[in-house]
């Protein structure tokens, strides 16, 4: 089915077990319904259709018949057929892209857990509106993809002209937030935007990673907190959905400018 919606997604991109560089890509339709779009080899996409967020697009889909999340589609073709309509701007104060994205905020976290678990109709994508942002935070991972991994991918790409797959990002980051019972909740930001930042001010610090993850904290943190009205785009791995105490991690931030008018109905 044809199916128009506003691109609000992207995670940083992972190499899977099926040895594949994959990105998560989800969106909103105009009806406000969650269409998460998986698999998509979104590098491998000629440069014109690399979509940016905040695109309003129109794909393609079938629904997926390996993954049990309503929400979950997938490409009709392998060469994904899409057109980008428009790129929803930030005019009043994010006015056009609030009509979409806030049709549906979720204020309560048990609720959340609840609607994950509901194995007849499992939510997996939720706008999310923390009671209060803590802290943020970062942990150090490996630096390296999976080697066993990468020589497979590397054999099964052998034909065909060589990609370079993307740097695996050394650390992990998390905001501390408290929920709306003033529980403290530690959540994983799996994020494009977050990845890249980290990369481009390690650049400009010359390699400096202190640095570069103070810069980020500057933004996430100091930045999001003080001037924003912060909002987290949430979603689960199909893997952990119904196994995780919380299967919920952050897959992208929506950070409007805080205003002190009051806003319309929508």
């Amino acid at each position: 089915m044809k199916t128009k919606l506003l691109i609000t997604v992207k995670t940083y991109p992972s190499v899977t077990r099926k040895y594949e560089e994959i990105v998560c890509t989800a969106g909103i339709t105009e009806s406000g319904k969650w269409v998460r779009i998986f698999p998509l080899k979104f590098r491998e996409l000629p440069f014109a259709n690399q979509f940016k967020k905040y695109d309003l697009i129109e794909i393609d889909l079938v629904k997926s018949t390996s993954d049990f999340r309503p929400e979950t589609f997938t490409p009709r073709s392998l060469e994904p057929d899409f057109k980008v309509i428009k790129n929803i701007g930030t005019e009043g104060d994010w006015r056009d892209r609030k009509k979409l994205v806030l049709k549906d905020v979720k204020y309560s976290f048990d609720d959340l857990i609840r609607l994950a678990k509901n194995k007849k109709g499992p939510v997996s994508l939720a706008v999310y509106k923390p009671n209060k942002i803590l802290d943020f935070r970062w942990t150090e991972v490996s630096r390296e993809w999976d080697k066993k991994k990468l020589s497979i991918l590397e054999q099964l790409n052998i034909f065909e002209k060589k990609r370079i797959v993307i740097r695996k990002l050394p650390y992990k980051f998390l905001y501390i937030i408290e929920d709306e019972l003033q529980r403290k909740r530690t959540m994983m930001i799996e994020d494009w935007e977050i990845g890249q930042l980290y990369w481009r001010t390690l650049g400009k610090h010359e390699g400096d990673e202190i640095c570069a993850l103070q810069d980020v904290k500057k933004k996430y943190f100091d930045e999001f907190v003080s001037k924003k009205d912060l909002y987290f785009f949430l979603g689960t791995t199909r893997l952990h959905h119904f196994t995780s105490k919380n299967p919920f991690m952050i897959i992208g931030v929506f950070y409007p400018p805080k205003s002190n008018q009051v806003e319309l109905e929508f």
